[in-house]
């Protein structure tokens, strides 16, 4: 019996693996199709870090920058939010649109940054695509909002280590004028100062 609309979204809101591969063997079926908030079916997956879910949808072609109403794509979701597995895979077996931004005219790094998610700053580090000196509308950097919206603890500090060891620009100053080192100063984060002075 062929899948009806709205049966990818209802499975995948269930977590119901069986279920998605049987609808995805329906090539006809929309496979990006979207609930009333604009969330495609990967997207949904990608919110719950449903990861089985989520990789069948991207083998099967999921557009992994579509947005929803807010401007979330899974892609950028997935980098934001510290889905690790999802966001490797995405970067594996797909091709993110870095064009495409967040609703502050910010990548996939700079929430990745500044919400303590390491191994997503790591794992779009390494991959090199995301700009990493990319300013969003605020003139933020990822490494101006690791520090600038922040507590300046030891995880901050390794993530500011990571952007500088990948020559993250720490000249670049924000909509306020400020570059990464002077909030650090103005926050009083000694190591972090130390970091990108010495660097």
């Amino acid at each position: 019996m062929k899948p009806q609309a709205g049966e990818l979204l209802k499975s995948v809101e269930n977590n119901d693996v069986e279920k998605v591969e049987v609808i995805l063997q329906d090539s006809s079926y929309p496979i990006n199709e979207t609930n009333d908030k604009g969330e495609s079916t990967l997207l949904i997956a990608t919110h719950k870090n449903y990861i089985d879910v989520a990789k069948r949808l991207i083998d099967a072609g999921a557009d992994i920058n579509q947005q929803d109403h807010l401007q979330d794509s899974p892609y950028l979701y997935a980098g934001a939010q510290g889905k690790t597995e999802i966001l490797k895979y995405m970067i594996e077996q797909a091709e993110p649109n870095h064009t495409v931004v967040n609703r502050y005219g910010g990548n996939a790094l700079i929430p990745a940054a500044e919400k303590g998610h390491l191994e997503n700053v790591k794992v779009l580090l390494q991959d090199g695509k995301a700009d990493i000196d990319h300013q969003n509308n605020y003139g933020y950097t990822a490494l101006i909002e690791a520090v600038a919206l922040t507590d300046g603890s030891a995880l901050y500090q390794e993530i500011v280590q990571e952007l500088l060891k990948y020559n993250a620009n720490k000249e670049l100053r924000d909509n306020r004028g400020k570059t990464a080192l002077d909030y650090a100063k103005e926050k009083g984060y000694i190591e972090i100062v130390k970091l990108i002075e010495d660097w």
